[in-house]
């Protein structure tokens, strides 16, 4: 399966929201939607998932201009919508109903996914009787029971306790193995960075960046050294303002041309009792405090 959003435009009122988004994920990998609040990435999903149109551009599945008719989402929504006072085995059946699916079918569905997230002790209790965390597994079912193709997580551990998150790292995954396409938006980067294969950064409607997240990291200059040792201070000392200290043992060396590195590593060994020394990658972190600012 594959997704593609080419050239998005949406305006509200005088104000341009959307300035040609163009993204492009596959089934059986993670895309991550990142940006500051404002950024863009909320219509982008609301148009993706037809809760109101664009103004330009278009939206492709599988090459042809997608119909949503026969393509099914499963949203897990930042802001929570369930009903905290009805049972939870009636407002689950009722959304999977709403998404086309037959009673007996819908509750089979649920009564697994009930399990896999091991909530079935819950199945027959009020929403507002379970935790936060809790809820969120409950929120996540109704985004999964109808089996959609693609599949849109906005903060999904948000709430989560450890071991929690962890079961859900395991059901995302699961999904992605079955080729789903799903899409994560979300603040925790360090969650971005695990499951997802590409990543789009937008910036006051516009993608700043965009691609697979391993080479966006390859394409920094790869001028910088990464160094740890006991020595760090007298390192430092000796070599001077190339030197950037970091955390704890290991500090930065900038050098003049990535084509030094071999040379200087070899002085570095020769010279000092070196734990470690590899080329600085950004984080995704990194990339995003640059290419998420105010202007690009």
């Amino acid at each position: 399966m594959k997704l593609e959003l080419r050239n998005i435009e949406k305006s509200f009122g005088e104000k341009q929201v959307l300035k040609g988004i163009t993204l492009e994920a596959e089934g059986g990998k993670a895309f991550g939607l990142l940006g500051r609040n404002g950024a863009g990435k909320t219509t982008t999903i609301r148009i993706l998932m037809n809760v109101f149109g664009s103004d330009g551009g278009e939206i492709l599945f599988d090459g042809a201009p997608i119909d949503y008719r026969s393509v099914q989402f499963g949203y897990l929504p930042e802001e929570r919508g369930l009903y905290p006072k009805k049972k939870i085995i009636d407002q689950l059946t009722y959304f999977a109903e709403l998404k086309g699916m037959e009673t007996a079918e819908a509750v089979k569905s649920i009564d697994y996914w009930l399990a896999r997230l091991e909530m079935t002790e819950y199945r027959n209790k009020r929403l507002d009787t379970l935790s936060k965390g809790n809820q969120q597994k409950i929120q996540l079912i109704t985004a999964l029971a109808h089996d959609p193709q693609i599949i849109i997580l906005d903060e999904p551990f948000s709430g989560l306790d450890p071991v929690n998150a962890m079961l859900l790292k395991d059901v995302v995954k699961e999904e992605i193995g079955r080729g789903k396409i799903v899409l994560f938006s979300s603040h925790q980067m360090s969650y971005i960075e695990e499951f997802c294969d590409s990543i789009a950064i937008l910036n006051q409607g516009k993608v700043a960046i965009a691609g697979e997240l391993n080479e966006i990291k390859r394409n920094y200059p790869r001028n910088r050294l990464v160094v740890r040792s006991q020595q760090k201070e007298q390192i430092m000392k000796e070599l001077g303002a190339v030197c950037k200290d970091m955390e704890s043992d290991a500090f930065m060396i900038t050098l003049s041309s990535p084509e030094d590195k071999s040379n200087v590593i070899k002085r570095l060994a020769e010279s000092y009792d070196i734990d470690e020394v590899k080329v600085f990658e950004p984080s995704l972190g990194d990339i995003f405090v640059e290419h998420a600012g105010e202007n690009i």
